[in-house]
């Protein structure tokens, strides 16, 4: 992406590694819970600080279990999000089409 900054490769690395660990879209983080004063405020810093709240990262599930995840940065969050939903279903769609290849 022209412009993209250097720091986003972490973060969209991180979005991948929130998403699969937790096996949900990172955009569910975006909730009173973990705002100040939220039930789960300061996940944040877990995990080496690797933990994000932000939207962008996307888990894979084949099967029922989640298989990896795609996280995507440099983007507005919904941006993130929408490329990242793109890249999932590539996936899905490839692996629809290999035999052997389900779980």
């Amino acid at each position: 992406m022209p412009n993209a900054k250097l720091t986003s490769i972490q973060i969209a690395i991180d979005k991948a590694f929130t998403a699969a660990g937790h096996r949900i879209p990172t955009a569910l983080y975006q909730n009173k819970n973990f705002l100040p004063g939220g039930v789960a405020y300061g996940i944040h810093n877990s995990n080496g600080g690797r933990f994000t709240l932000i939207g962008g990262g996307i888990p894979i599930e084949i099967d029922g279990v989640v298989v990896g995840a795609i996280g995507v940065s440099t983007g507005t969050p919904a941006q993130d999000e929408e490329v990242a939903k793109a890249g999932v279903e590539a996936v899905l769609k490839w692996n629809s089409r290999r035999e052997g290849a389900k779980l």
